[in-house]
């Protein structure tokens, strides 16, 4: 990928190797641009993601390795936050970084792409979840917190697909994340997970294309062998569907790069 922005470390408790060893399989990868990304600190869920304490380290360290391969490969520090309200912390949100990436990951307190949770999906109304999911990304694309939505149709993630037209319950999502002047990545890390696919699907980046929503490209690698894959295949859908151009950001400003 020419522009990567999603990536962790081992600081999150769930991601392998060093940062360092990220970076190398960029470079290695004919990437130009690469950031770090790793799971901000919250006071829920603790053991998916860093400690409050460690984001001066985890800051240091991807600032010591931009210095190192400023020659190679530009680097840029970021945090994927949850979009969870009560839990977000000023200390992440007003970070000195060069983007925030905003996911979802929970429904009113359940972790649905956590395979530890998967069995709960048994007990859910389907359609129901997908609208409260896409209901949540559009209040996340209002706060306006964010630069960079995270893998927009994760809750596809396990395949319990809903009846329903899943283009009508994106909309207005959609439309909230065109007014916030977001920009949407295409995450291949679908690719690696029962569903086969990026997020987002093609019908749904489509519709993306049709409001003029910016994009960029997402590893989401927890494994420096994760990094750049599926690269030609995610380059190819974005220039199926007709984009040409792809967005970073140093500083929360964003950038543009053609493709």
């Amino acid at each position: 990928m020419l522009v990567d922005l999603h990536n962790h470390t081992p600081l999150c408790n769930h991601a392998e190797g060093k940062p360092e060893e990220y970076l190398l399989e960029a470079i290695k990868s004919g990437t130009k641009i690469f950031g770090f990304s790793d799971h901000a600190p919250m006071d829920f869920d603790p053991a998916y993601r860093m400690k409050f304490e460690e984001m001066q380290a985890y800051e240091q360290e991807i600032l010591l390795l931009k210095e190192k391969y400023k020659e190679k490969i530009t680097v840029l520090l970021g945090y994927e936050v949850d979009y969870l309200k009560g839990h977000m912390d000023s200390r992440v949100l007003d970070a000195d970084v060069d983007y925030l990436i905003g996911s979802v990951h929970f429904l009113e307190g359940w972790g649905f792409d956590n395979p530890e949770f998967i069995g709960k999906w048994e007990e859910q109304d389907i359609d129901a979840v997908w609208q409260k999911y896409f209901d949540t990304i559009e209040e996340m694309a209002q706060s306006r917190l964010f630069d960079i939505v995270g893998h927009l149709d994760l809750i596809k993630v396990f395949k319990f697909m809903p009846r329903g037209d899943i283009l009508k319950m994106a909309t207005k999502a959609l439309e909230a994340i065109k007014e916030s002047g977001m920009v949407l990545e295409l995450n291949v890390s679908g690719y690696r997970k029962e569903i086969q696919e990026p997020y987002p699907s093609k019908e749904l980046l489509e519709k993306v294309y049709s409001l003029n929503i910016p994009i960029t490209f997402a590893s989401d690698a927890h494994k420096p062998e994760q990094v750049s894959l599926f690269n030609e295949k995610i380059i190819k859908l974005a220039r199926e569907v007709g984009y040409k151009e792809c967005a970073y950001f140093k500083k929360r400003e964003k950038k543009f790069i053609t493709f």
